[in-house]
């Protein structure tokens, strides 16, 4: 069994608010009293792209678990490389797979510099192909990124999700080792399908999105900032619970 905690949509400013929400998600992982295994970030870590966003995420993403992460429409490369990954800074996709007990976590570059959509581009497409791959027959895999590949049913993230989805689907058809696929951007909690598997879409840390039917503003500033656990067991079934961190 793996279990991972999934948080995204940090948007780091220097702010006190900002850095009081994340510290207390943090808190509340570190304290658990079975570690996860690994925490998974899916994007928007920094709200500027700046490199001192990135130094504070450096210095709060930390606990008794690995943590990995992959950039977000706000978050930019070369100072990412740099703050955050002790990088050289480069403009390249930021692409990497980490080995969590028996499973392999695909954390994957969907950003399309200076855009809000997003897009796996050719050689991101190309990683992820020889990735799984290479991998031994019986290793699932989790494959994470940004924005959703499919319509959430609100007008906000459906105007900037991920442009081109068929041909990750189309890819995923040739592996069935994925399990899963996980997503952050919209800043709600959610679940759907993609390429006949589960969709599962972080919640964010900084702010909620109000659905239509909740009010006309979106962000719902009040609401508590939230995470996932995610349950990967022997028989490759994943189960996800949500929580709020109060």
């Amino acid at each position: 069994m793996t279990l991972l905690a999934h948080i995204s949509d940090l948007h780091l400013d220097g702010s006190e608010r900002a850095t009081r929400r994340a510290t207390r998600v943090m808190d509340y992982l570190r304290a658990l009293p079975r570690p996860v295994d690994a925490l998974l970030v899916t994007g928007d870590i920094a709200d500027h792209g700046e490199e001192a966003e990135y130094e504070e995420a450096a210095q709060l993403l930390t606990g008794p678990f690995p943590v990995l992460t992959c950039p977000g429409n706000h978050d930019a490369r070369p100072a990412y490389r740099k703050g955050l990954l002790g990088e050289v800074p480069d403009q390249g996709p930021i692409n990497q797979v980490h080995h969590i007990g028996g499973t392999a976590v695909l954390m994957c570059d969907s950003t399309i510099p200076g855009r809000d959509e997003g897009r796996l581009d050719a050689q991101t497409l190309a990683w992820i192909d020889t990735t799984l791959t290479a991998l031994p027959q019986d290793t699932p895999a989790l494959i994470a990124f940004h924005q959703p590949p499919v319509e959430l049913h609100h007008p906000l993230p459906d105007s900037c999700m991920l442009q081109e989805a068929d041909r990750l689907a189309d890819l995923l058809h040739a592996h069935p080792r994925v399990v899963a696929v996980l997503t952050g951007h919209a800043h709600t909690a959610a679940a759907s399908t993609f390429a006949a598997r589960p969709l599962i879409v972080g919640p964010a840390i900084t702010w909620t999105l109000r659905l239509p039917w909740e009010g006309d503003q979106a962000a719902d500033r009040d609401q508590p900032p939230g995470l996932a656990f995610h349950i990967l067991d022997d028989d490759r079934r994943l189960t996800t619970h949500y929580r709020v961190v109060l």
